[in-house]
């Protein structure tokens, strides 16, 4: 089944570009537009795409209050994947904050666009990680909003999990990083994000760097 996608940006220009390399592709296929974030929830519902790329802003409900919306009032969200113009945009780190999976520079070359849409379906990496950090060191250290990680009694396994996850690796690479099967690594990032509360790892890598359990810088 093709990756299914939905986009929302005011420009019509940047929704003309994304989908002509979207739609290109075999494995994807773009199920709908609009033109603000306003009318992403009806949209989500039903067309269900498996992505949404969404601008981070817009002029009636931004990309984060959008993203907001979407995970607090439907069942089984999609991914969401921030477009934006700027990669240190505070916008940004708070749409990821908000729950977005991943973000994508409307100036990336096609190859760019078409992997970040496989990835954050896929589920299994994190998208750009040392942007992700860069963002975390700018934006996220002494948050007063910042939970710490402590009361989510991570066993040692699952913090080295955690640390590698913040790295960018895929369940693949930690399973080879750790000399363990691939599927004993999801079993421990299935832990680590339930423990978190956190929806994916993107949100789970946020959490370990506004707490200090990792490094940003």
């Amino acid at each position: 089944m093709p990756v299914t996608v939905l986009l929302v940006d005011d420009e019509p220009l940047v929704r003309a570009g994304l989908r002509a390399v979207l739609a290109a592709q075999p494995d994807i296929e773009v199920v709908g537009e609009a033109a603000d974030g306003a009318a992403v929830i009806p949209l989500v519902r039903s067309l269900r795409p498996d992505v949404v790329a969404m601008d981070v802003r817009m002029p009636l409900l931004d990309g984060i209050e959008a993203t907001r919306a979407v995970l607090r009032t439907v069942d089984g969200p999609p991914k969401i994947l921030v477009v934006t113009t700027f990669e240190d945009d505070e916008y940004v780190y708070e749409a990821l904050r908000a729950g977005a999976d991943g973000f994508l520079l409307k100036r990336s070359r096609p190859e760019e666009i078409v992997h970040a849409v496989r990835l954050v379906a896929a589920g299994d990496s994190l998208l750009f990680p040392a942007s992700v950090r860069q963002l975390a060191a700018r934006y996220g250290t002494g948050r007063a909003d910042a939970e710490p990680l402590a009361g989510a009694r991570l066993t040692e396994r699952e913090a080295e999990v955690l640390r590698l996850m913040a790295r960018g690796l895929t369940n693949a690479e930690i399973a080879a990083e750790l000399v363990v099967g691939a599927e004993t690594v999801k079993s421990h990032v299935s832990a680590v994000l339930a423990k978190l509360g956190a929806r994916d790892r993107t949100q789970a890598v946020i959490a370990a760097y506004e707490s200090g359990f990792v490094a940003p810088r």
